[in-house]
């Protein structure tokens, strides 16, 4: 059983920047590649980035490339996503996940997921 708790999202402004914080715990998330997706009212979830389980590749969405860091740390079970250049079209609710590969392009698809955080709000006005 994994449990999974992401903080860092609020209320910021267009231009600022977050970074968000997914603390795992229960089995260790070590072996796996892990994942940030995020939902906007009325929309579907949508992937944002994700990382190899040893944190040699990176995935990030066409939407935020450019702007957005994931990392990670594996001694401390921690995942973590940096959002710079922030817009308003960036508010969502941001899920942390743990996916059931190590790596590889399906880590864009929900199925390839088995646990996830309750979200952390971000928004961000105009």
């Amino acid at each position: 059983q994994v449990e999974l708790v992401e903080s860092g999202g609020g209320l910021v402004q267009a231009g600022d920047s977050l970074r968000l914080s997914c603390a795992a715990s229960g089995e260790t998330v070590r072996w796996r590649a892990m994942g940030w997706f995020r939902q906007a009212p009325g929309k579907e979830r949508e992937f944002v980035a994700a990382i190899s389980w040893d944190g040699s590749k990176t995935y990030y969405a066409d939407s935020v490339s450019g702007r957005v860091t994931i990392s990670r740390d594996n001694d401390e079970n921690n995942v973590f996503l940096q959002m710079n250049a922030l817009k308003p079209e960036d508010t969502a609710v941001y899920y942390c996940a743990r996916s059931t590969s190590m790596s590889g392009p399906g880590l864009r698809f929900v199925s390839n997921y088995d646990y996830w955080g309750q979200g952390t709000q971000v928004t961000v006005s105009s």
